[in-house]
């Protein structure tokens, strides 16, 4: 099938784009000062991944960082929307209506549509407590939705994993359910963390490694599915 081809492509496509990007932005605010103009904006001696000294949004929503990440985020909403269509079609071609179609392109749809939220509105300052409560709710959402679209998929492909056999490597997808339940622990013993005041540092290096988990669901998606002549 040519769809499982473009999902392989795809998939790839949408860890490289925003790990690059986020990591661009990092490395530019902490060792290219001369780029930033307001030096209110530089960051000094920090790997977030570990020390969580800068949240991701602190790295990229200033100039000149926000203009490789907002069109970064931009397309990988893009790429997102054509995957879990792609998704959609493969699950119809190989078994058919299932019962978890829907809800997987309801959530797989909806965490691109954050996404794209969450980038327009990003470095726009408005002083009301509402519009911050308002962003923190869509980047939220947009984690919620993607783990959750990754669940359902998961379990979908479990439930017919008899008829997949052709098309992917069981151990691939057994990988993606370790992952994806990983992420929803961590999601779960982090929810106290997050809503208590202080513990920043920590909030922070949570944002940069679950990101991280997140986006590797699509390279074990890469490896998983086997390329179609």
């Amino acid at each position: 099938m040519d769809t499982i081809n473009k999902v392989k492509s795809i998939s790839i496509w949408i860890f490289i784009v925003p790990f690059v990007a986020i990591n661009t932005c990092l490395i530019l605010i902490t060792n290219f000062h001369d780029l930033f103009p307001n030096k209110e904006h530089i960051i000094h001696n920090t790997i977030p991944y570990i020390d969580g000294g800068a949240s991701i949004s602190r790295t990229a929503r200033v100039f000149p960082t926000y203009l490789i990440f907002k069109p970064a985020m931009f397309l990988t909403a893009y790429l997102l929307i054509r995957y879990w269509i792609y998704i959609k079609t493969i699950i119809l071609d190989i078994h058919g209506e299932h019962k978890n179609l829907k809800k997987i392109l309801f959530f797989g749809i909806g965490s691109a549509v954050c996404l794209i939220i969450h980038s327009i509105f990003l470095g726009i300052k408005f002083d009301y407590d509402l519009y911050k409560l308002f962003r923190r709710v869509i980047m939220l959402a947009f984690i919620i939705f993607e783990v959750v679209a990754q669940v359902y998929l998961v379990v979908t492909f479990y439930s017919i994993k008899n008829k997949l056999l052709n098309f992917i490597n069981i151990r691939f997808l057994k990988l993606k359910a370790i992952l994806v339940s990983f992420l929803v622990f961590v999601m779960i013993i982090s929810i106290p963390i997050v809503s208590m005041p202080g513990n920043k540092h920590l909030k922070h290096a949570l944002e940069w490694d679950f990101f991280v988990g997140v986006i590797l669901f699509y390279v074990l998606t890469f490896y998983m599915w086997k390329k179609q002549k």
